[in-house]
């Protein structure tokens, strides 16, 4: 390598020790004890990996690191910390570190280390640019809510990032299309992306399935088999529900975290594997840890780069483009010909809650178009049990604005005539019917009328002009 490494450490028996093993291994080593030396010798010659201590004596790494990167933004640095210092590491990550040694660490886990961010370095500008965000789509995302542009720009920032990511969200809110996003605009796009779910596989099987076994490893190895982090080399390793791994196979885990080396089962000699693992969980991780389920450290070493996923619930109008995209996509593969949705259906799946998020939309969206002909998807077409739960919904949410509006609904509708039912025998006029929708609507969004607003398909002004005169036709303070 013609570019050397830069060491910043200010003991000097451990920067000894660092440099000797780096230069034993072929790589030239520059060293500094301050942060001051260090900027000079980087300023002097920019180094393409920086091994940082954050604890200097003269001034705090992490301020350090950021101005590596602002001053040259390709740099890997490998931050350094101490046993209990693995939130500063964690941070550090966050603000754009390349990966994070705790002491005290052993020879291969920094030869490796480094060796992995120098792998990166070689394979920036052979990748395509990530692609870009487009109105309402990214990737395999649909919608142009606020919250969802967030995300996709967060998966943007991060993907050309070898960290390790952990997404959060409700089941069916996406973690493997996000898990696959960001493996898309990675500089590991040409590579593998291997998905596992933890809690599909048996606890016994689960170690294989990751790590692989060799034949004759245990009764029923009748094959070598190779693991998922295996087949994972060179790319993406997406662990989903990840809390549902058992506490000696995240031992494993960490340990491969920790060195980039697999054994599988029945294996005398580890293998180096160049994989970037991400993970997802529907559980609340924290809680998971301090009940003792899941390993803080593996959580740390996991939760470098957090993602949440956010319930379809809090996507506002991201349904209506979900249901649309979809009913379009389900009529090409059923033979039908619907192209719309009526206003009705738009005004129910915009109120629902949507408890199984997206998958849940999309089993409700394809049920109509399977079952049923036409142009138009009618309130009467979706399956009674949605308009059951939709009603059970609206009843609990005490508000009887039941959006069922359309006069071509007939007799017999899957339960949508006891709907309209009770809304007549409740004696409210479409006034009251209306003012019911909107005041539920801005109290579902506690109390935010721009929200409601989006969620009911009007304008602000709109809201605050009825319920201004609302406050003057009944006199309210």
């Amino acid at each position: 390598m013609s570019d050397p490494i830069l060491l910043i450490e200010d003991t000097p028996s451990l920067q000894m020790v660092y440099e000797a093993i780096l230069t034993k291994s072929g790589y030239e080593v520059d060293c500094a004890n301050t942060a001051a030396e260090g900027a000079r010798i980087f300023a002097g010659q920019q180094h393409p990996v920086v091994l940082l201590d954050l604890l200097l004596p003269d001034r705090d790494g992490l301020e350090l690191m950021a101005d590596f990167l602002k001053e040259a933004p390709e740099v890997k640095v490998i931050v350094i910390t101490a046993n209990g210092s693995i939130n500063r590491a964690v941070s550090a990550m966050r603000a754009g570190a390349f990966d994070f040694l705790v002491k005290p660490f052993d020879e291969q886990r920094l030869l490796s280390s480094v060796s992995n961010a120098l792998t990166d370095l070689a394979k920036i500008g052979a990748q395509p640019a990530p692609r870009g965000i487009e109105e309402g789509r990214f990737q395999k995302f649909i919608g142009s809510s606020a919250v969802m542009q967030s995300v996709y720009k967060k998966i943007c920032s991060i993907g050309r990032s070898t960290a390790t990511v952990f997404i959060t969200g409700e089941s069916g809110t996406g973690k493997e299309l996000c898990a696959d996003a960001i493996h898309q605009v990675s500089n590991r796009a040409t590579g593998p992306f291997i998905a596992l779910n933890c809690g599909a596989i048996p606890g016994d099987l689960l170690e294989s399935e990751v790590f692989g076994h060799l034949k004759g490893s245990f009764t029923g190895a009748i094959y070598d088999k190779v693991g998922a982090a295996a087949a994972a080399d060179g790319g993406t390793l997406f662990l989903d529900e990840i809390c549902e791994m058992d506490m000696a196979l995240q031992t494993k885990l960490l340990r491969f975290l920790q060195t980039s080396t697999i054994q599988p089962v029945g294996a005398v000699t580890p293998r180096k594997v160049d994989v970037r693992i991400i993970c997802a969980t529907n559980r609340d991780p924290v809680k998971e840890v301090a009940a003792g389920r899941f390993r803080e450290d593996l959580f740390y070493r996991l939760h470098v780069v957090p993602i949440h996923l956010p319930p379809l619930r809090e996507r506002g109008q991201d349904v209506i483009e979900l249901a649309e995209d979809s009913m379009r996509q389900f009529s090409q593969e059923e033979g039908r010909e619907f192209n719309a949705l009526s206003r009705d259906v738009k005004r129910v799946f915009a109120a629902h809650p949507w408890p199984g998020n997206v998958r849940h939309l999309l089993n409700v969206v394809r049920n109509a178009v399977v079952l049923n002909e036409g142009n138009t998807i009618e309130l009467s077409m979706l399956a009674p049990e949605f308009l059951s739960a939709m009603t059970t919904h609206m009843a609990a949410a005490k508000s009887p604005a039941i959006p069922v509006f359309e006069a071509d609904i007939q007799p017999g509708g899957y339960g949508v005539e006891k709907a309209v039912s009770e809304l007549v025998e409740s004696g409210l006029t479409m006034a009251d019917l209306e003012r019911e929708l909107i005041e539920a609507t801005v109290l579902r969004y506690k109390g935010s009328v721009p929200r409601a607003a989006r969620h009911l398909d009007l304008s602000p002004s709109t809201i605050y002009r009825k319920r201004e005169n609302w406050t003057k036709d009944y006199g309210e303070t």
